[in-house]
């Protein structure tokens, strides 16, 4: 429970080591109306519905989605069956895939492989239940577009709360400092990703929500070490691509390590550093993509 209408469901998933306190979804009641950010996949919605009832919900409003990846989105379908009168809120880029899920399910599957089975099949969605609001009703909650992780994400603001998805990267809570790291799969562009995270900042939270993972009470300090990892993972980047490209990864690795925030990947239990580290082919690929076609005059524009 992180406060009185306001609390957190963990979607773990037992079947992949390392995933636990990792997936979650948040409820809360705001203007007299009920929330639901990112329902998580299909193969958690009956855990869900068991922790909804638990906390005495039997109306959904609301369905707020940061974005459509699997992990988040790929059980909203499913959900809807509960709570038909729900209306479901996400970037204007992403209805079309949640109407017709059957690209970004094969898309799933392809990049995800055995996680995105374990996941479960993404349920589609009424397209009479989609739609984008900058205002979400009574609520107080404001939309805003945040690319950078996805072309197709937000972040959701009430009061002085941030909803940001992973606007600002994966946070994992550690005994001795604050461990995060930049999530950045393809297609990755810096300068919308950073301009993403500075609209953020200059919207002032206190306190914020990662989805990967947990609610942190100096939202402004997480949110400028997010801004300040990108650019330096970005220098990292460019510091092993001339290896071979079998020999990146863990050069990569290495090299990140004098990144203050996730050199305390030490801190975390073994199997969820080896979650971690399996997520950073991912980040590396994507920046990587974004580096290798830039001239000289950009890259070293990047490293100055």
């Amino acid at each position: 429970m992180a406060g009185k209408n306001l609390f957190c469901i963990d979607l773990d998933q037992p079947l992949l080591p390392g995933f636990r306190r990792f997936i979650s979804s948040w409820c809360w009641q705001a203007g007299g109306q009920t929330l639901l950010l990112d329902p998580g996949p299909l193969s958690t919605i009956p855990h869900l519905l068991t922790s909804l009832r638990a906390q005495g919900v039997t109306q959904l409003d609301y369905i707020l989605l940061t974005h459509i990846h699997i992990d988040h989105a790929g059980g909203t379908g499913e959900l809807l069956k509960h709570f038909p009168a729900a209306q479901v809120i996400c970037h204007p880029d992403g209805h079309r895939h949640l109407i017709d899920p059957a690209s970004l399910w094969q898309g799933s599957l392809k990049v995800l492989g055995r996680m995105a089975e374990i996941y479960g099949e993404i349920i589609p969605v009424p397209a009479e239940k989609i739609s984008y609001l900058e205002q979400i009703g009574p609520t107080g909650v404001c939309s805003y577009l945040t690319p950078g992780h996805a072309p197709h994400h937000c972040c959701y603001l009430e009061g002085d709360l941030l909803f940001a998805g992973e606007v600002a990267g994966v946070r994992n809570p550690v005994a001795h400092g604050i461990y995060m790291r930049p999530a950045t799969p393809p297609r990755f562009l810096l300068e919308v990703a950073l301009d993403s995270l500075q609209r953020m900042i200059n919207l002032a939270p206190r306190r914020m929500v990662f989805a990967h993972y947990g609610l942190v009470d100096d939202a402004l300090t997480h949110l400028d070490i997010a801004h300040q990892q990108l650019k330096l993972w970005v220098r990292g980047t460019l510091e092993v691509l001339p290896l071979p490209a079998a020999e990146q990864l863990e050069a990569f690795y290495q090299w990140l390590l004098q990144d203050e925030n996730f050199a305390l990947i030490h801190q975390l239990p073994p199997d969820i550093q080896a979650r971690e580290r399996e997520f950073l082919a991912n980040t590396l690929r994507g920046m990587r993509e974004y580096v290798t076609p830039l001239g000289e005059q950009a890259r070293q524009q990047l490293v100055a």
